[in-house]
């Protein structure tokens, strides 16, 4: 398995790679020629200091950006059951570091590729694809048949493995947690499993035609708004688990979980009617406290000693 993830990592990498040596070579440049021109394009500005209405407004980016790895890492059994396989707490940490650390050279060769490209496209006067996500499969068509096998690979297997990985997790969740179905390796188990499986990759299926036929903003922009509202009440129930020594009534915790995003959603609305203020991936954070908040009127009682918590 090992192995695969390694094989489709580096195809993807070595496409990218290829792509930007590619692109350096039609714009006849050197590679610092190459970087000069990246820092001295509008694509290269990282920190937004001057509009706090922009979206990329640095505090707003970096508070958010906290709370969405939180949520996405932290608190995802998709991610988390990686760290939790780990032999021991230290090869756990040591997962966990390298695995953030190494998002840092794959950004940067990815963010280079795509401002070389727009450069690139901005001087020949190349006509670019009406949507940001079809630019760089655009350009790979035209990079060589190898570039574009290797960028296939990358794409299709890291597709398919998160799919496959969300896929699995939906389905335990959905047989344990919702028809309580116990770890029985009977035939008629088996069958339901599978059902359950499928049935789920049905889901995923329209929901993926849906969205393509919905969505009008980039996949990243469109994957991290919609966390903003699904993952909030995640946030919201954490935070409360772990800070508050009280116990709830169980029975509104879904009510509450649900009214967090819609209450959300009307804020977002009211804000750019009457303020001219749109929430950007700060929305998470005001679902976490909503939530947070509901939990706080259907307390029952206090726990006297936070270990007695179960």
């Amino acid at each position: 398995m090992y192995g695969l993830i390694f094989f489709k990592t580096i195809a993807l990498l070595l496409a990218s790679v290829l792509l930007l040596v590619d692109v350096i070579d039609r714009m006849n440049m050197d590679v610092v020629s190459a970087v000069k021109t990246i820092t001295d394009s509008q694509w290269s500005r990282v920190f937004v200091f001057d509009d706090w209405h922009n979206s990329q407004f640095f505090f707003k980016q970096f508070l958010s950006g906290i709370f969405v790895v939180i949520v996405m890492t932290g608190l995802d059994q998709d991610i988390m059951q990686k760290n939790l396989s780990c032999r021991n707490f230290k090869e756990s940490r040591r997962n966990m570091l390298w695995y953030g650390f190494a998002f840092i050279p794959v950004n940067l060769i990815f963010l280079s590729l795509g401002a070389l490209l727009l450069v690139y496209a901005s001087q020949t006067g190349v006509a670019l694809p009406a949507v940001n996500d079809d630019i760089l499969p655009f350009f790979a068509k035209g990079a060589g048949s190898f570039t574009m096998i290797c960028f296939i690979i990358g794409i299709v297997a890291a597709t398919f493995s998160s799919a496959d990985s969300a896929l699995t997790s939906l389905t335990t969740s959905f047989l344990v947690d919702i028809l309580n179905v116990g770890k029985t390796n009977s035939q008629n188990s088996t069958r339901q499993r599978m059902s359950i499986h499928f049935g789920f990759t049905l889901v995923f299926f329209f929901l993926v035609l849906l969205f393509r036929e919905l969505n009008d903003k980039s996949a990243i922009d469109a994957i991290y708004t919609i966390v903003s509202y699904t993952y909030g009440p995640l946030l919201g129930l954490f935070a409360f688990g772990l800070f508050m020594p009280f116990s709830i009534k169980d029975t509104w915790t879904p009510l509450v979980a649900v009214l967090s995003p819609i209450i959300s959603f009307w804020l977002n609305d009211l804000s750019q009617r009457f303020l001219d203020y749109t929430f950007g991936y700060e929305l998470l954070m005001i679902n976490g406290l909503i939530t947070f908040a509901g939990l706080c009127l259907i307390l029952t009682h206090r726990y006297e000693n936070m270990h007695h918590v179960q």
